[in-house]
């Protein structure tokens, strides 16, 4: 039986200092299909998979090193 790995959901605050990017740039990312897409918990709240987040991170350090 395989375990399921729980999901972490983390608020802009942490998306925001584990990327760098500002608010506004990150859902034109996401528009773009770009950057992960934040989960609505609410009507004036989100918040976004960490996972995808660190995954977006890898894809960027990669592209980055591939350029070189």
């Amino acid at each position: 039986m395989e375990a399921k790995t729980s999901e972490r959901l983390i608020r802009w605050p942490e998306v925001h200092s584990r990327t760098g990017i500002c608010r506004s740039h990150a859902h034109a990312l996401a528009a773009q299909g770009h950057f992960p897409k934040p989960i609505k918990l609410g009507t004036r709240a989100c918040a976004w998979v960490e996972q995808e987040i660190q995954e977006w991170i890898r894809g960027q350090i990669e592209q980055s090193r591939a350029d070189e």
